[in-house]
C-alpha cells in the first residue's frame, strides 16, 4: 500500500477538488491527468475521504441530489421528468423510476394523474345470464381438467365442443346450456343442432349418437349435468328435471347465486350404472356420490 501511495501523482486536496468540480468519475480522472480508466483508485481515496459525488451524473444530464429533490416536490412522475428538464418517453421514464428504486427513495406520493381511486371490490360487475353459452365450454374444461381428463378443442368446426381423454379412451362432448328457466320454473335445455344449409330457419334436427358420446350441460343456476349421448339420442330438447340421475356438481358461485339446494345422494340407478359402466368416463361407485334422487332418466 506504501508503494502505491508512492506512486500517486495527486493529492487528497486536488482529488477532492476534481470531485467538487466534475460530473462523472472519468472525469475526475481526466481532471488528474488519469486514464479515464483509471478510477478504481480515485474511487477507493474518495471513500476513504468520505467525499460527496450525489453530484455526479455520469451519462445522464442530472444528479442523484436532483432526482432526490425532484422526487420529494413532485406529486406525478411527470413532474420529477420536467424538473430533471428531459424528454418524457417511455424510455427515460423506466430509467428515471429504476433509478429512484436503487437510491431508496420515497415514491409512495408518485400518481398518475389519471389514476382512480382503487375500487373497494377487485372485480363487481354482475354476472349477465345471456353470457352462460359463451362460457359453457371454459366450465366444461374445467370440470373435466379437474378430473384429471387431458381436454382439447377440434381445430376445425365438429359436431363435438370438446374432446377429453378418459383412462378408457377419448369421449366427444358437446356442450349445451339454459340460462333460464320457463315461466312455469322448466329448466328447459335444447340439445339439438342446426342442419348445414343456407336457411337459417330450418328447424333443429338431434345429433348422430355415433358422432358425440357426452353432453355437459350447465344451468343458469349452476347445475351441472353430463349425460351419454344414447341416453338422448334422437332428441332436440330435454326436461332437466328428468335427468338428475346424471347430475354431477354445481357452479353456481360463479354464476353469483347460492349453492343449488341438494338432496342426500343415493346410488345410481341401473340403468346409468350399466351405461357408465360400459362407457368408463367414470368409476360408477365414485359417480353415486354425485347423483341426486329424482326420476329416472328417459
Amino acid at each position: 500500500m506504501a508503494n502505491t501511495e508512492n506512486r500517486r501523482t495527486w493529492t487528497d486536496a486536488q482529488l477532492s477538488e476534481a470531485i467538487e468540480s466534475n460530473p462523472s468519475w472519468r472525469a475526475v480522472a481526466r481532471a488528474l491527468g488519469l486514464k479515464e480508466t483509471s478510477t478504481a483508485a480515485i474511487k477507493r481515496h474518495a471513500l476513504r475521504l468520505e467525499l460527496d459525488t450525489s453530484h455526479f451524473t455520469g451519462q445522464r444530464r442530472w444528479s442523484d441530489q436532483r432526482l432526490r429533490e425532484a422526487v420529494a416536490s413532485a406529486s406525478c412522475w411527470a413532474d420529477v421528468i420536467v424538473e430533471l428538464g428531459i424528454v418524457d418517453n417511455g424510455a427515460e421514464r423506466v430509467r428515471i423510476k429504476g433509478h429512484a428504486v436503487r437510491l431508496g427513495l420515497d415514491c409512495t406520493h408518485l400518481k398518475s394523474p389519471l389514476a382512480q381511486p382503487a375500487p373497494i371490490e377487485v372485480f363487481d360487475q354482475p354476472v349477465r345470464p345471456e353470457m352462460l353459452r359463451y362460457s359453457a365450454a371454459a366450465l366444461a374444461m374445467a370440470w373435466f381438467t379437474l378430473r384429471g381428463c387431458a381436454v382439447a378443442l377440434p381445430i376445425e368446426p365438429q359436431e363435438y365442443d370438446l374432446l377429453v381423454t378418459t383412462p378408457d379412451g377419448v369421449q366427444r362432448v358437446q356442450v349445451k346450456s339454459c340460462a333460464a328457466p320457463t315461466k312455469r320454473g322448466y329448466w328447459h335445455v335444447g340439445i339439438g343442432r342446426r342442419p348445414y344449409v343456407l336457411d337459417k330457419t330450418a328447424g333443429k334436427m338431434p345429433y348422430d349418437p355415433d358422432s358425440i358420446d357426452l353432453f355437459f350441460i350447465v344451468l343458469g343456476d349452476g347445475s351441472i349435468y353430463v349425460i351419454p349421448s344414447a341416453v338422448l339420442a334422437g332428441r332436440t330438447s330435454i326436461s332437466a328435471a328428468n335427468y338428475t340421475p346424471y347430475r354431477v356438481g354445481d357452479a353456481s358461485s360463479l354464476l353469483g347465486g347460492a349453492p343449488v339446494a341438494m338432496d342426500a345422494p343415493r346410488p345410481v340407478s341401473a340403468y346409468a350404472r350399466e351405461f357408465l359402466g360400459i362407457r368408463g368416463l367414470v368409476d360408477p361407485q365414485g359417480f353415486a356420490f354425485d347423483v341426486y334422487p329424482g326420476s329416472e332418466a328417459v
